[in-house]
């Protein structure tokens, strides 16, 4: 059994929290929303001032949005890895920049802590289910260190280098796909309704022809059921295909479909719907179009 500390409360890291307590581990929840950390402790989650464990704490998982608030986490004015005790691991999950994973390692193992650089793919259930998959890269005694809280909130663990930074570059690279096939599912739905398709019937063949994906079996649903309450919000992707972007411009490398996808969800945070499930960015094109997507039923 290990003591972690969950930084980032939201849809993943309350999933990922509840998976490592079911685990057998003394969670403690840290969110900017105090609503969030009491509904965690209601459900199990240690009580009291993470400041007064962090010394003898074995993880620290960090789920929150961006580099930004993992840098703030980690290294901010009450940043946490000077507090650490010795051979603690950090287990950093945001979307990043591989170079920023690198620094981040760097900068824990000026002070003895391990830092494993570990994005995560498989959405909110899993994350509540301990599914997740996770693309890591970091020296074997921070997968070591981590393996205790890894077994709990993961199915799968891909071991993918010795240093901080590989596990970032996989994550750019599934992000490219994810983000683009969202984008793309939501062209061939209101594509479709253009021909006379009804969103529930698109789902119901395509799903089952090779024109299907993962994105397209998770979110279509979404749109069917005219909800977008977030799993996944639309303003994650200027974020994370923005950065898949820089990765590319620094390469040398053409991604035209990324960056088109990239301008759909850009039209859709301009349309105010930042905030809701990403699969809204469909509104985006059925307002191009002057077609309906379906209602939510009241």
């Amino acid at each position: 059994m290990s003591k972690c500390t969950v930084f980032g409360l939201g849809s993943m890291g309350y999933g990922m929290a509840v998976s490592a307590l079911a685990g057998g581990h003394e969670v403690w929840g840290v969110d900017v929303d105090a609503a969030r950390m009491e509904q965690f402790q209601r459900e199990g989650g240690m009580a009291g001032a993470v400041a007064d464990v962090l010394p003898e704490v074995d993880v620290v998982l960090v789920v929150v949005l961006n580099a930004a608030q993992t840098e703030s986490v980690l290294f901010g004015d009450v940043g946490v890895v000077p507090q650490l005790r010795d051979g603690a691991v950090v287990i950093a999950c945001a979307t990043v920049a591989p170079e920023f994973a690198r620094d981040m390692g760097q900068r824990c193992a000026q002070h003895g802590v391990h830092y494993l650089d570990a994005p995560v793919s498989g959405g909110s259930i899993k994350a509540a289910s301990g599914q997740l998959s996770i693309m890591a890269s970091g020296s074997r005694a921070s997968f070591d260190a981590a393996a205790p809280v890894l077994e709990s909130i993961a199915e799968t663990v891909y071991e993918l280098g010795d240093a901080p930074g590989a596990g970032s570059a996989m994550k750019a690279v599934n992000q490219l796909l994810a983000g683009t096939h969202i984008a793309a599912m939501a062209e061939a739905l209101t594509f479709g309704i253009t021909q006379g398709i009804e969103p529930k019937q698109f789902l119901e063949v395509i799903s089952n022809c090779a024109g299907t994906s993962w994105m397209l079996e998770n979110r279509a649903p979404h749109i069917v059921a005219g909800d977008y309450t977030p799993h996944s919000q639309v303003n994650i992707w200027p974020k994370d295909l923005g950065i898949v972007l820089d990765i590319a411009q620094s390469a040398n490398f053409s991604a035209p479909i990324t960056a088109a996808a990239m301008n759909q969800y850009l039209a859709a945070v301009d349309m105010g719907l930042g905030a809701e499930d990403d699969a809204a960015v469909a509104k985006v094109y059925a307002r191009d179009a002057g077609v309906d997507l379906p209602e939510k039923a009241s």
